[in-house]
């Protein structure tokens, strides 16, 4: 945590079939980022990626 607030560098993107990104979330953990991507990625839409970045940089997932 920072004078600003919780720092939450770990963010979930999701990129849908023509390339557009959206941020779905930020989180403390790489580990929580990855969680929420496995429950995305379990509803079982196939047209949308879902990639966990940290900010700054990729980070893959």
């Amino acid at each position: 945590m920072t004078d600003s607030g919780p720092v939450l560098p770990w963010l979930v993107i999701r990129q849908d079939e023509n390339g557009n990104r959206y941020r779905v979330g930020r989180y403390a953990t790489r580990t929580e980022a990855e969680k929420v991507v496995g429950r995305l990625d379990a509803a079982g839409d196939r047209r949308r990626l879902y990639i966990v970045e940290r900010m700054g940089g990729r980070a893959a997932s």
